[in-house]
């Protein structure tokens, strides 16, 4: 609102393919940090999204509906989807309108699922780049279905799909890996997870997919393709179990670091916690306890216990 002194507001924009579990990660998540003592705003960004699990604080279905669109400019579901966009793009004063009351909360936008959107389509960006201007910092959530890892092929697809993405979105970016509870009903792993997860030396998949007849004839595709993601040596993942509370402490902390959450005013933070942040260590207390008494006021010295936990 003009004229009125706004606070910096932080959240997450959740992406990702569709089926990749995003509404799913905005509940847990929701839950998670409502656990934490934060205020938690959820915000359905996409229009063709029903029967929503969670408690849904703005919904873009009072806008723009993806069935009425269809109908009346006759369109398939993804061409709707896009007009719903571009649609939102038009009308961000509707949607400041709802986030202004809002101010203070932890933001999750659960956005919509085409993947054109945020590999190519400059709607999503252009809303995602207005907000920045409304002082709100976010982390782009990216997730993909850890069954791509039993298919070098696919993983190797993943991996550009996600690679466009990042230099697309232009947000701080925390890749996942989601369904790890499912990925041994998907198939035994050529490689360990680590090896996925930090995108290590790819041409040993090319090994793989020079195994079957059909991909024998496009080794020459498959290594330019390989060589391109590891020039830009961007994309990693974290591997995230919506189930298990460590597994979601993991990519919150990620994120926190991605967004400059943990860095904020918005909750106290122990001078432990923020080397924590800074380096990507977990110190001991007792490690930096002579730091905290030297260099701290001793009102400045309580540990609070959720930055404990992050």
């Amino acid at each position: 609102m003009a004229g009125v002194a706004t606070t910096t507001a932080f959240g997450q924009a959740v992406i990702g393919p569709p089926g990749s579990g995003k509404t799913t990660y905005c509940l847990g998540m929701s839950e998670f940090l409502r656990a934490l003592g934060r205020r938690v705003a959820v915000v359905n960004l996409d229009p063709a999204n029903e029967g929503l699990p969670y408690e849904c604080a703005v919904d873009v279905g009072e806008l723009v509906g993806l069935g009425d669109v269809m109908d009346a400019l006759r369109l398939g579901p993804n061409g709707g989807l896009l007009y719903c966009m571009e649609y939102l793009e038009a009308n961000l004063d509707w949607l400041r309108a709802k986030l202004e009351p809002l101010r203070g909360h932890y933001f999750l936008f659960d956005c919509p699922g085409q993947v054109e959107l945020c590999t190519h389509h400059g709607a999503l960006r252009s809303i995602f780049s207005q907000m920045a201007q409304w002082d709100l910092r976010l982390t782009a959530v990216h997730l993909v279905d850890s069954h791509y890892c039993t298919d070098p092929a696919k993983f190797i697809s993943v991996l550009c799909t996600s690679l466009a993405t990042m230099l697309h979105v232009e947000l701080p970016h925390v890749n996942l890996l989601s369904k790890m509870d499912l990925i041994e009903h998907y198939g035994k792993l050529a490689f360990n997870l680590d090896y996925y997860t930090e995108v290590l030396d790819l041409s040993y998949l090319l090994d793989h997919l020079a195994s079957d007849p059909f991909f024998r004839h496009y080794r020459q595709l498959n290594e330019k393709l390989v060589q391109l993601i590891e020039d830009y040596s961007l994309v990693s993942f974290i591997p995230l179990n919506i189930q298990d509370k460590e597994s979601i402490r993991r990519v919150l902390q990620a994120v926190d670091k991605a967004n400059g959450y943990c860095f904020g005013v918005q909750e106290q933070r122990s001078l432990e916690a923020m080397m924590s942040a800074a380096v990507g260590a977990d110190f001991h207390f007792s490690s930096t306890l002579g730091i905290q008494e030297k260099y701290l006021e001793p009102s400045d010295q309580s540990v609070e216990q959720e930055a404990m936990q992050l």
